[in-house]
């Protein structure tokens, strides 16, 4: 019997020490966790009861030469419903359907989903939102939110670009400065209780958003809205695929036009300006790709006799050739096993150096590329930056396509001399061009000039690389004479404007394959030659009937002229009658 209560007893100790043991534990635990973790918990209980909703930042404007805003924000609502606080869900789904225009199925799965909070439809015109507003429904939230809006809609869209449903930019300018304009989202911040229903006394905080900054651009939308205007005239005129214009002070590379005819609804930038009713899924995002697609950029293509600009610069740089070199052309050159045809069967005969180029001879410039050599023509792309992007503020900027040096023979260097075989951008071309007409010094073509933020206050100035001097002045200033002398009774002499020193090359160029019978006819220009202070570059993709870069480009490239020489200040020379009645 003694051993009996004397083995309970010990169980009874064990037992007492293990729950005194287990108690000190749980003290010392609570200890702990009241002294060391109390801000971690506090905070974790905090956030139980707290619920977050974003308020999107004002997107910065984007702002053009003249003052005019191309981009800006239009306040829309976001509807949300919190599942916790429903108290008529069938009223919310009849009124959410009527008002958003949605089928009842859609609203009703997006109010039954039990969750903290769930988004029925983002980008709500503000008016929707306030006649919602005013049924006062229980859990249902109507927060105002930006959408980005363009005001002049489809203008220079392939350069501004678009934003997504996050207000996030896409393509053009919109994402390559988006860190300027995004700005910084603030928050709503509202307690509830522990079912999730906000306590109607504890108020609502607020952590108000930062508007981005504002982009000003160097694009001048009058002289935009008129080369649009050019481009599309001509491609109906001439049924062409597709008209680019490039607008540029040589000077700075800054960029006063750009455009890509056919643009798109930058308000709409989903929709196709083509008739999509038998397109796929597949083609038709194909088609939206090819719609937003900068081909001034984007795209490389075989300059043609504009790049006759390059060899004439390098040939002259180097010493191997002059103004008065004598050359004979009689319809086309042997260069090893090859006849390259001049475009003038019959031949040119005897030609001084500037009355090549004035004919746009294609043996005049063979010759002056095989007196360079391969070595030299590849030193003077690397000079001239033809292997490099040109490094523009758009996103997308493709590469010239070259041959490797070891592969180039004479017969492939003939064909680049007179740009063929190879391909560039209308950008590298554009601004080589105006690199070589401007005293020599390479320049970084751009849209950005400086930021402000929303009180108008000086942010940042947009600065772009110093370029090299790529030629002489010497050089520059004789390339100047040359391609004033082309347009005044040369192959560009449909460019001619009375009163004003232009200066431009012509070019005709076939694409591939040969067989296919397709063209490009393109015109760069500049005025005035004596000082230039505007480049403008335009390509006719595949037009139908004739198709000659000096009889279809230079007249639309004049008619530019004509217009924006004397809104950018640029006065004619006075003319005496007699230059009159020669003229």
């Amino acid at each position: 019997m003694l051993n009996i209560k004397t083995y309970h007893k010990k169980k009874i100790v064990v037992v007492f020490t293990l729950c005194f043991g287990v108690l000190i534990f749980l003290v010392g635990r609570l200890g702990y966790l009241m002294l060391f973790q109390s801000d971690y918990y506090s905070q974790k209980a905090q956030e139980l009861h707290e619920r977050e909703r974003d308020i999107k930042a004002a997107r910065g404007k984007i702002i053009d030469a003249t003052g005019k805003v191309l981009a800006t924000n239009k306040t829309v609502c976001t509807i949300s419903v919190i599942h916790s606080q429903l108290k008529e869900p069938d009223k919310v789904v009849e009124v959410l359907s009527k008002e958003l225009g949605l089928s009842e199925e859609k609203v009703r799965k997006r109010v039954e989903k039990v969750t903290s909070i769930e988004r029925v439809m983002t980008n709500v015109e503000k008016e929707v939102g306030d006649r919602i507003r005013e049924y006062d429904l229980a859990g249902v939230k109507i927060d105002e939110d930006f959408k980005r809006y363009y005001p002049l809609d489809d203008l220079a869209s392939k350069v501004l670009g678009f934003t997504g449903s996050d207000n996030q930019g896409i393509v053009g300018l919109e994402v390559q400065y988006e860190d300027v304009l995004k700005g910084d989202d603030g928050q709503i911040l509202t307690m509830t209780d522990a079912r999730g229903v906000e306590l109607p006394d504890a108020g609502e905080g607020r952590l108000e958003p930062v508007a981005g900054n504002d982009l000003y651009i160097s694009l001048d939308s009058n002289i935009q809205k008129y080369i649009e205007q050019e481009a599309l005239k001509v491609k109906e005129q001439k049924s062409a695929d597709s008209v680019s214009v490039i607008v540029m002070r040589p000077s700075n590379g800054e960029i006063l036009g750009m455009t890509n005819v056919p643009e798109f609804n930058l308000n709409e930038p989903f929709t196709l300006n083509v008739d999509s009713s038998s397109m796929s899924d597949k083609e038709k995002q194909d088609a939206l790709n090819q719609m937003w697609r900068n081909g001034c950029i984007n795209d490389t293509y075989e300059p043609g006799s504009t790049f006759k600009i390059i060899t004439a610069a390098a040939g002259l740089e180097e010493g191997v050739v002059s103004l008065n070199d004598q050359f004979s052309c009689p319809g086309f050159k042997i260069v090893e096993d090859r006849r390259i045809h001049c475009h003038k069967r019959a031949g040119h005969g005897a030609e001084t150096f500037l009355q090549g180029a004035m004919n746009s001879c294609n043996p005049v410039f063979i010759e002056v590329g095989l007196r360079l050599g391969v070595d030299n023509y590849f030193k003077y792309f690397e000079q001239f930056g033809l292997m490099d992007k040109t490094g523009i503020d758009l996103p997308g900027e493709a590469g010239t396509i070259m041959h490797k040096k070891e592969n180039v023979g004479e017969v492939e260097l003939a064909t680049i001399s007179f740009g063929q075989s190879f391909q560039i951008t209308p950008i590298q071309l554009a601004a080589t061009a105006a690199s070589i007409v401007n005293g020599g010094k390479r320049i970084t073509p751009h849209f950005g000039v400086e930021v402000r933020d929303q009180d108008n206050a000086l942010v940042e100035v947009c600065q772009y690389p110093v370029g090299d001097q790529i030629i002489s002045e010497e050089t520059s200033k004789t390339m100047q004479y040359i391609l004033e002398n082309v347009v005044d009774g040369g192959s560009g002499k449909n460019a001619y404007i009375e009163g004003y020193h232009i200066g431009g090359k012509t070019a005709t160029s076939q694409t591939l394959p040969r067989s296919a019978n397709k063209y490009i006819s393109s015109f760069v220009g500049f005025a005035p030659m004596d000082d230039p202070q505007v480049l403008v570059l335009l390509i006719i993709n595949n037009p139908q009937g004739v198709y000659y870069g000096g009889t279809i480009a230079a007249p639309v490239v004049k008619e530019i002229f004509s217009n924006i020489l004397p809104y950018l200040g640029v006065e004619r020379d006075p003319v005496t009658e007699a230059e009159s009645e020669t003229n």
